[in-house]
């Protein structure tokens, strides 16, 4: 690893607010040439804000930018890109429609007599993907590859261009075992050429295994810059929570009692359920009336679990049984049907509809699954609507005031009156808590726990260990896509928590 002498890219004080509110506040960050670099922190740590203003996408309020010791900011990602910095997205920006050579070449395409000069772009792209240990044909389409070769081109259009600094965002999100395996043997020899390679990746094996230093990120602050071998995994990932085990016990939330399975019935059933390139075959049980937590950092395989089992997404192979019946669920709709809802943690784009009333967005999910011909009326919605304003204290209480005017906690809370108006038997809350005040969080906790207590089943999703320690009656702990462990809470602690979410070393 080449840290001596000065860095390839270095920010200093990144000052960048939205709204108001710093995205980025006051943080340092630098690379080096010949290392890979990841970027570790949960959502909204300010990962991709700092990589986008990286990379001329974004422009700091304040700060400094360096390029090998030269104060620059780009004006936009083109500019970047042609100084020898590329990014390489989790949603891999090629055209499947194109060649393999096309795609390479996209926007520098070499020309004789004002003409496209087919055969050199072919060359250039042979070479390419030769420097990456490629072997397809350039002249070959695109979309005739897998996903891995799709990266493999997307890459290779990076280095074609003689990087300097190579970005890839969650670069293994949708790849296979050996996939990944091919791909960090080439971040490994772009390594050995001298680029530096930011690596940004919610999977600490991978981490742990390719990258030499870690700069962690929290709520838009600097935590620290580590090398890897000297960090432990309990204490990252402790850096990238914030984790206190007495944060919470002044707030007197209650814990309902684990539930004893034995005569409790199943309702959902997962044997060897997967999803290729999300999930791979997995087991797990839920029984009535009990609140099930899935603990794990974002991209350990908790919200993609959760959508397979309330049929958000459909399974690749395996097994899902509903009440005994073996079901095949391929729409939301379908699983509505049978009494499975699903909250996502996004409440902005998969959630509620900012510019809709209150009544609207109650009866929305409730609407649609009646179908539009069988419409509810508009003094049936106000009924409705008025019922779930109280029972879950939604405020302002206005039914025709808009959504967008409501706090977090309390749009929050119209989520579930939404899913509740459906009169589900299970749902599956995603992060509902985040982003949201102490008060309002404690009170959505109450909330769950008293719909649990009242007969719902709920699988409660946090990257907040306390959180689900003080409110689930078992927790499904994952980590790289696996379930590594159920455990009764009353008996956990957040340190075992936390050591089974990072796997310490001496657990190797």
């Amino acid at each position: 690893m080449a840290v001596d002498g000065e860095p390839v890219l270095e920010v200093t004080a990144a000052n960048l607010r939205f709204a108001g509110e710093f995205a980025l506040d006051a943080v340092n960050f630098r690379m080096f040439a010949g290392e890979v670099h990841s970027l570790m922190g949960e959502n909204g740590a300010g990962k991709s804000t700092l990589i986008r203003a990286l990379t001329g996408d974004l422009h700091l309020d304040s700060g400094k930018i360096r390029f090998y010791g030269h104060p620059l900011e780009f004006p936009n990602p083109a500019a970047a890109q042609r100084a020898g910095i590329s990014t390489v997205y989790q949603e891999i920006d090629v055209l499947p429609n194109l060649t393999v050579a096309e795609n390479i070449m996209l926007g520098r395409e070499p020309r004789r007599w004002g003409f496209i000069d087919w055969k050199q772009m072919r060359v250039a792209a042979t070479e390419a993907l030769s420097a990456l240990g490629v072997d397809i044909d350039p002249a070959s389409r695109l979309s005739s590859h897998r996903l891995a070769t799709h990266q493999m081109v997307a890459i290779a259009r990076a280095i074609s261009a003689d990087v300097k600094v190579l970005v890839l965002d969650e670069p293994t999100s949708s790849l296979d075992q050996d996939e990944v395996a091919e791909l960090f043997r080439v971040i490994r020899e772009l390594k050995a050429r001298g680029v530096a390679i930011l690596f940004v990746s919610h999977f600490l094996e991978q981490v742990y295994e390719i990258c030499d230093r870690i700069t962690v990120l929290r709520n838009g602050k600097l935590v620290g810059e580590y090398l890897t071998p000297q960090l432990l995994r309990i204490d990252l990932v402790q850096k990238m929570l914030g984790s206190d085990a007495n944060r919470f016990d002044i707030l007197n939330a209650k814990q309902s009692p684990p539930i004893e399975r034995d005569g409790r019935t199943v309702i959902v059933r997962a044997r060897g359920i997967a999803r290729r390139g999300r999930l791979p075959a997995t087991n797990v049980e839920v029984f009535e009336g009990e609140l099930l937590g899935f603990a794990g950092l974002l991209g350990s395989g908790r919200t993609e679990l959760a959508r397979l089992l309330v049929g958000v997404e459909s399974i690749d192979a395996g097994e899902l049984t509903i009440d005994g019946v073996r079901r095949r669920l391929r729409k939301p709709r379908q699983a509505l049907h049978i009494g499975l809802a699903y909250s996502s943690e996004n409440r902005r784009s998969e959630g509620i509809i900012p510019e809709l009333t209150l009544r609207e967005n109650i009866n929305l999910a409730l609407q649609a699954e009646r179908g539009w011909l069988r419409r509810i009326s508009h003094h049936r919605q106000t009924e409705l609507t008025a019922s779930w304003i109280e029972a879950l204290d939604i405020r302002p209480t206005n039914p025709e005031g808009l959504a967008r005017h409501l706090s977090g906690g309390n749009q929050q809370k119209l989520i579930l009156a939404r899913l509740m108006a459906l009169a589900p038997r299970l749902i599956a809350l995603d992060e509902p808590t985040r982003g949201i005040d102490i008060g309002a969080k404690i009170e959505i906790q109450h909330l769950i726990t008293d719909l649990v207590d009242a007969g719902l089943t709920v699988i409660f999703i946090s990257a907040e260990l306390e959180e689900v320690l003080r409110v689930a009656h078992r927790i499904v702990v994952l980590r790289d896509r696996q379930i590594v462990a159920t455990v009764n809470p009353n008996v956990a602690t957040i340190e075992m928590l936390l050591s089974l979410v990072a796997k310490a070393e001496d657990d190797e």
